[in-house]
């Protein structure tokens, strides 16, 4: 040990020599190389492509938690999944589709494959992977060849079945609701079989599987007899069963709020691709700034401090506009809450509809992980799903925000509600929220004990209008009682007066 211990002291101070001597700056070769090197992180170059990616691949800790809900179940769009053996019996349905829509713009599309060639620079700086796809397990890079010809085959797909889908809806409105789908399209097998064309959707807002948008409006120039101006507005169309909006706003290029200005703030660009105008489609002009998340209590101890929880009375409200309103006077008046025309005499938050279905996990995953990569200074999705993971503890939660007509799901039971909200923050990296001023107010109403007692009060005595009905009788009856008695008490002492000497 002692010999040991001579040997580690000679170490160090050899170490301490040696340290001493390339602090002192002699000549020591390494450190001669050291000085030499300049290091000037401010001239450092920027990667060019890197403002131009907006199709990412999912981050592997977020895939790791459903790998499902990334992965496209029936067709490939674009390179990222180009090749896997399951999804190759739809490449069969797009070459069909080629052939119709050559025939929809009479064989009109050498123009387009001469855009898609001068654009392929473009195509390639969109995504972030370097794109490679694989056969048999051995990887091969795309090159310019395959990659044109992949972008056309999968734009005249999108594009052929959009165009189907909306001359369908069309002529079910026409005909007053029947169904018409076998008359339109009867050798269609996506059309004729609604779940296969509802797969489709679901695989073409997967933020793997898609493709520049611009490509799709340079090919909608060449579509004759179109009904809309647009492409934005023909996927409008296509995807109106997550359009917050809908029929109340118009859907034109200039109202689509997919992407975020430098302050911060929902800006009108245009979206890049399908993911993006899902995002778009959730996302309301009157969010507040970001800042800093804090925590707050679960849907169940806000209602005991006296929240109520209404779904918003405005049809085709976004899906991310929820209000907090608080009248601090008349909240005081815990009896009048109860009843329905006096439910502004309550705090209110205010959420629109949260439909849960075996697509909700999907989609908001896909939005998450966009805003993960691409807008992590604006993370308006993960706000929202972080605001409601808050509100959702247990089931127990869920059950109130249901019997409100806030969440409306067609899951199980209200305990895989719970269980797939609670699951979509785990690796989220975000501290910022939009809803940091509505998350105060709600602290400071918990806070408030008063409000809490009125609120237990309410609960016990006023829940519902027959119960506040009962209790207000009771009140009244007790209140003549003990005016009787006072006035028995009165007339007892007032005899007692008279009938002394």
């Amino acid at each position: 040990m002692k010999e040991k211990g001579k040997t580690m002291e000679g170490t160090w101070d050899s170490m301490a020599s040696e340290d001493h001597t390339i602090n002192s700056g002699s000549s020591n070769p390494d450190y001669e190389i050291v000085k030499h090197i300049k290091i000037d992180i401010k001239n450092e170059p920027e990667d060019p492509n890197l403002k131009k990616w907006n199709i990412y691949k999912v981050p592997c800790n977020l895939r790791s938690l459903n790998e499902s809900a990334y992965t496209p179940q029936l067709i490939s769009i674009g390179p990222l999944h180009y090749g896997r053996e399951k999804l190759n019996p739809m490449q069969t349905q797009k070459l069909l589709y080629l052939k119709f829509f050559r025939r929809r713009v009479k064989n009109n599309l050498d123009q387009f494959k001469q855009y898609l060639t001068s654009k392929e620079a473009d195509i390639r700086q969109c995504y972030a992977e370097k794109l490679r796809y694989d056969i048999d397990k051995v990887k091969y890079d795309i090159d310019e060849e395959k990659l044109v010809e992949m972008m056309l085959l999968d734009s005249v797909f999108i594009m052929e079945l959009f165009l189907r889908v909306q001359r369908q809806k069309s002529e079910e409105d026409n005909k007053n609701g029947k169904n018409v789908e076998k008359q339109t399209y009867p050798d269609d097998i996506i059309m004729k079989q609604s779940w296969l064309n509802k797969s489709i959707q679901r695989d073409l807002l997967l933020l793997e599987n898609q493709i520049p948008l611009f490509i799709l409006q340079e090919l909608y120039n060449i579509v004759p007899d179109k009904k809309r101006t647009s492409f934005i507005e023909l996927a409008h169309d296509y995807f109106d069963c997550y359009h917050a909006y809908k029929k109340a706003e118009s859907c034109s290029d200039q109202e689509t709020a997919a992407s975020s200005s430098s302050n911060g703030k929902p800006s009108k660009d245009k979206p890049q691709h399908f993911t993006d105008l899902i995002r778009s489609f959730y996302i309301c002009k009157n969010l507040d700034d970001f800042k800093k998340r804090y925590p707050f209590k679960n849907a169940t101890k806000l209602r005991e401090s006296g929240v109520s929880f209404e779904k918003e009375k405005v049809d085709y409200k976004p899906l991310l506009d929820i209000k907090f309103e608080k009248i601090a006077i008349l909240s005081w008046f815990l009896c009048l809450g109860c009843f329905p025309n006096f439910t502004y005499f309550q705090a209110r938050l205010q959420i629109p509809e949260l439909k849960v279905d075996d697509t909700t996990e999907c989609v908001l995953r896909n939005l998450i992980a966009f805003e993960q990569c691409h807008y992590p200074n604006q993370p308006y999705i993960c706000s929202y799903v972080s605001f409601i993971d808050s509100l959702i503890h247990t089931k127990d939660d869920v059950e109130l925000l249901v019997e409100k007509e806030v969440i409306r799901h067609e899951l199980g039971s209200h305990k895989e509600v719970a269980t797939l909200v609670n699951g979509l923050c785990k690796y989220v990296v975000s501290d910022k929220t939009c809803y940091a001023d509505k998350i105060k107010s709600l602290n400071e109403h918990y806070q408030n004990q008063w409000y809490r007692t009125i609120a237990a009060l309410r609960l016990v005595y006023f829940r519902d209008t027959w119960r506040a009905s009962s209790t207000l009788a009771g009140i009244v009856v007790l209140a003549f009682t003990i005016f009787n008695f006072w006035r028995v008490v009165r007339l007892v002492l007032d005899l007692d007066r008279r009938g002394r000497p």
